[in-house]
Formats: C-alpha cells, sequence, structure tokens
C-alpha cells in the first residue's frame, strides 16, 4: 500500500499574475476614460496624463533611489491603474502642481511606505485624494460644467447633484431636489445639467457599469463587494426617502456621485479588501452604510472615498474574523 504525501502548497498553479489583472483593470476603466475625454476635453487628458506619469515616476525613483530595490516595479501596472484611479478623482481643471502632490502621496506615502505592492494597508489613490482634500479643498470641489472641451483652468464651474441633495437635506427643502437630473442623465452623463458634473470617473454610470461587467467576466472580480455595495446604497437610501422625502430616491442616489467608481473600481482592490466571499460582503455592507451615513449628515456631500479607508482599516479584523475552515480541522471540544 503506497504512502499519501501531502507537500507544500501551491497545489495548483492558475494564469492569473499581477501584470494580467492590473491591466485587465485598466481596460475596464477606458469606457469611464473615453466618457471624460468626451465630456471635459483638453482638462481630462492633462489630468489623466498627468497623474499616471507622476505616478510612474515616483515609483520608479522611490524603487532605485531609495529602496535600492534592482528589480523595477514600473511595468506591472500597478502604478499606472492608481494614477488613473487617482485622476478619476479629481475635478477637470485641478492644477498640474497639486496633481503631482496628491500622485507622491498615493505612492510614496499609503504604497511604497509601507513595503510597496500587497503591502498597503490602505488604498493609494483614494489616500492621494483624501490628502489633497485636506490640503486644498477649493481646488477639490470646484466641479467644471461638462462639455467645455477646450478650457482647463479657466473652466466654468457648478454645483454637482450631490451638492444639491446636501442642500435639499440642510435646508429641509424638498423641491430644490427638482433640480437634479433624471435618472437616464446621471446613467449616460451630466451632459445635461446646468451645474457641475462632478469627478472625471463619476461623470458616466453606464460606462463604470459597462467596466464591471467586463472584470466580472474575465474574473478579475467577484461581485461579492460591488453588490453588497450597491443593494446597502439602495436599500439604506430607499428607508430614508420613503420615511422623509428630503431625502433623495435611491437610483439617484446610486447614479451620483463617486459611488459607482468607488464601489466597483477602488473597494475591490485585491490588497486592502477582504480575501473572503463572507468577508467580502461584511465589508462591502459596511462600505455601503458608511457611505449613506456621510453624505446625508458629514461635512463633505461625498463619503464613499472616506467610506472606504476606514473600512481597509478594518480589512485585517474582517480577514481575522471570517477566516475559512482548514480542510480536515476539528473543532476544540469545550
Amino acid at each position: 500500500m503506497g504512502k499519501l504525501i501531502v507537500s507544500l502548497s501551491p497545489h495548483a498553479h492558475g494564469t492569473d499574475t499581477v501584470e494580467r489583472n492590473m491591466y485587465g483593470v485598466i481596460i475596464a476603466l477606458l469606457p469611464a476614460l473615453l466618457v471624460s475625454f468626451f465630456y471635459f476635453g483638453i482638462g481630462s487628458a492633462i489630468v489623466c496624463a498627468t497623474s499616471v506619469a507622476a505616478c510612474v515616476f515616483f515609483e520608479w525613483a522611490i524603487n532605485k533611489y531609495m529602496l535600492k530595490n534592482p528589480r523595477t516595479t514600473v511595468c506591472d501596472g500597478s502604478a499606472v491603474l492608481t494614477g488613473l484611479l487617482l485622476g478619476f478623482n479629481m475635478p477637470s481643471n485641478l492644477p498640474i502642481w497639486i496633481i503631482i502632490i496628491g500622485a507622491l502621496f498615493a505612492i510614496g506615502v499609503a504604497k511604497m511606505t509601507f513595503g510597496g505592492l500587497g503591502c498597503n494597508l490602505f488604498n493609494p489613490a483614494l489616500v492621494g485624494r483624501a490628502a489633497l482634500l485636506v490640503a486644498f479643498p477649493a481646488q477639490m470641489t470646484s466641479w467644471p460644467k461638462a462639455g467645455q472641451l477646450t478650457n482647463y483652468l479657466d473652466a466654468e464651474t457648478g454645483a454637482t447633484p450631490l451638492y444639491i441633495m446636501k442642500q435639499a437635506i440642510k435646508d429641509g427643502d424638498v423641491s430644490k431636489l427638482n433640480q437634479l437630473p433624471d435618472s437616464l442623465s446621471l446613467l449616460l452623463g451630466d451632459h445635461s445639467l446646468a451645474g457641475g458634473a462632478g469627478a472625471l470617473g463619476e461623470v458616466c454610470a453606464l460606462a463604470l457599469l459597462l467596466g464591471l461587467a467586463y472584470m466580472l467576466w474575465k474574473k478579475i472580480i467577484t461581485w461579492h463587494i460591488p453588490v453588497s455595495i450597491l443593494g446597502t446604497v439602495f436599500v439604506f437610501s430607499g428607508l430614508l426617502h420613503v420615511a422623509n422625502p428630503v431625502y433623495a430616491n435611491p437610483i439617484a442616489v446610486l447614479l451620483s456621485g463617486g459611488l459607482m467608481l468607488g464601489a466597483i473600481f477602488m473597494a475591490t482592490d485585491y490588497v486592502t479588501s477582504p480575501m473572503t466571499a463572507k468577508g467580502q460582503i461584511i465589508y462591502g455592507v459596511a462600505i455601503g452604510f458608511l457611505t449613506v451615513v456621510i453624505r446625508n449628515w458629514g461635512a463633505y456631500p461625498e463619503g464613499m472615498s472616506f467610506a472606504i479607508l476606514i473600512m481597509n482599516a478594518f480589512t485585517p479584523l474582517i480577514n481575522n474574523y471570517v477566516k475559512p475552515k482548514r480542510f480536515g480541522e476539528v473543532p476544540a471540544k469545550k
């Protein structure tokens, strides 16, 4: 009778690589990128190109001159993805020097300080955005109107749907919600809105949903995090709307601001999200709940970024709480 030999893991090899997944997410972002070019023109191109170039440069420079790492990681796509997501969280009229500072925080502080890819506790792009929002609140909350294709620093700005919702709650005036665009306009983009259209990556919910479909098809991510976030926001905001009409209807809430961008592309970051399906659902429900709370009662109209960063900090605890049962493990007798 032969012996059963159990070798060390891994026991099977897949086709997944860091490069494949990173560039897969970048491909999924292309529809939203093209839409941002269509609505913001030169402003979108300058912001996105500067953000990507700065993130790649800082990762290369820190690896080479500070960490003395002979193996560069700039070609694995992670720095490009961070730069693109950071650009997607900015207005299209942000000055170049502020974008570069945001990239330094994203790569130098949030990523490389912790040891590089796979070691960071917080999503680098969101750390960069949060740092800029605290340091330059006026510039980071000045939202240009869509359709000004050749304007950059001098683009005309206006109120976003989230700002309108916030003012309605603050003043207790339901009629202010009539200024919101219809659901179809929010789905396709705020080009018909008289006010500001928001950050580059949040202008068109449909483009982001196409990216979600692509990533699910390619099995780059699973449904657990985005669906749990969007479902929680829909239910919670729906209950608030039923209780008091001054809170916007849940469809408008889902399609406004950075909710889709955050739920699909930011919260699903491999490094900063839980590893198990159960943990991802807990994580997603908490993000959705916190987003609605911050949006309605916090200081800022948008709460998605802060909700994700808060739950990034809880990810190790969630992983510890919902650890999968080991193969062959027998529960200890009480």
